[in-house]
């Protein structure tokens, strides 16, 4: 576990002047143009040519950079070192297979710079709810000091969102959350009508934007398929929709914190199906020699995935509770009967319905689904009929509820 992966964790909202504002975008001007002329250089290289160059070489060539163009000599080194660093790590991280490999990055998309060598001093509190954060090129820029900084953080990210909000974060890794003791283990199922259903009975919905919310945001994509590209009506056009998606993005990522915290707090183990999230939310287009089918159904499921947040969601309790989070084969979670064991795909009469044919046990879909989650990561997956429980065909066809006769 990487602290960039856990640099999220601490992200304060910046309040800059105009002029800060102005400053922050030169940097972030100058970490975008170095990185992608370290993109370029990689891009021409080919089998038979000299290697590309490392970190080292690109440094010194910065250098040169910097002594030839004014605009760059203007700019911070450290903010444009450390971009070549991070295009290093991208590098290493793609040769190590664990990422892919780094590309362009274009303005007004992930803009961001990150500041290193932090010393204790650079970052300091104001009044209750005010803090400040040195930059370098910039000065001291004020932040919403929502909650304490992490202590003993070497460095910083500066970034700016699609909606024009700054914001900072400061890389320290977080003490996790002890285990309650209890021996409880929880299962999680993760749907699109239910973002989460426990074992335990409980539906967990993540929030999204309200209905005026969604009818406004509808009307605001109309109006910008409209809008001329270039023309500054579509840029307002964009900013608003930005707004309006990052309101809901903000609900969404508070909710898996109140979610995950609660549930590290509450469970030893928790359990939870383990899910190719990249691959169940491609696109169904296809090519233009084999194109794909129900695109727009595909395209509105692949939106509530994404809306559910299940990747983020068991991300950070992997953050917060490291090592008691367990991850299990998925294969026929939601057809099988948590009472019985037997697997029936008939069983579910509806998204939300789940009624067994067999022993007539009657219970909420995604509940059964997350019962089933949990006994198999506890050990206790029912064999349904001497077999293992796991993905395979039963033995013989479930027997009619005597009742329903």
């Amino acid at each position: 576990m990487t602290v960039d992966n856990l640099i999220g964790m601490s992200r304060y909202r910046l309040q800059p002047t105009p002029a800060q504002e102005q400053m922050l975008a030169e940097h972030c001007g100058h970490a975008r143009f170095v990185w992608n002329l370290a993109v370029e250089q990689h891009r021409h290289w080919k089998p038979g040519r000299t290697s590309a160059p490392g970190f080292a070489e690109q440094c010194r060539q910065l250098t040169e950079a910097r002594a030839e163009s004014a605009w760059l000599r203007a700019g911070s080194v450290t903010v444009q070192q450390q971009a070549l660093k991070d295009f290093a790590q991208a590098m290493a991280n793609y040769f190590g297979q664990s990422h892919r490999k780094p590309t362009w990055r274009k303005r007004g998309q992930n803009e961001g710079f990150r500041i290193v060598a932090v010393r204790p001093g650079d970052v300091r509190r104001l009044s209750r709810k005010v803090g400040e954060v040195k930059i370098p090129k910039v000065g001291w820029v004020r932040f919403c000091w929502s909650r304490s900084v992490p202590h003993g953080a070497k460095s910083h990210r500066v970034t700016r969102d699609a909606a024009g909000r700054w914001h900072v974060a400061f890389a320290a890794i977080p003490e996790p959350i002890p285990a309650p003791g209890t021996g409880e283990v929880v299962g999680i199922d993760r749907g699109v009508a239910v973002s989460a259903a426990l074992s335990t009975g409980e539906l967990l919905t993540a929030p999204t934007l309200r209905q005026a919310e969604q009818e406004r945001l509808a009307r605001l994509l109309r109006k910008l398929s409209r809008a001329k590209r270039g023309s500054n009506r579509r840029v307002k056009v964009k900013l608003a929709v930005a707004r309006l998606k990052a309101r809901e993005s903000d609900r969404r990522k508070d909710w898996i914190e109140k979610a995950t915290t609660d549930l590290a707090r509450r469970f030893d183990v928790i359990a939870v199906e383990n899910l190719n999230i990249s691959s169940m939310t491609r696109s169904a287009r296809g090519t233009l020699q084999a194109p794909g089918r129900n695109i727009a159904a595909k395209a509105g499921l692949n939106r509530g995935i994404l809306a559910a947040g299940w990747g983020r969601l068991v991300e950070r309790l992997e953050h917060k509770a490291p090592g008691r989070v367990v991850k299990i084969n998925p294969a026929y979670t939601s057809q099988r009967c948590s009472a019985c064991g037997i697997v029936d795909a008939k069983a579910r009469e509806s998204q939300a319905a789940f009624r067994c044919r067999s022993c007539g046990y009657a219970a909420n879909a995604d509940v059964n689904a997350a019962r089933n989650i949990r006994d198999t990561a506890a050990g206790h997956a029912v064999a349904a009929r001497g077999r293992s429980g796991l993905p395979g065909r039963t033995n013989r066809e479930p027997h009619p509820d005597p009742l329903s006769v």
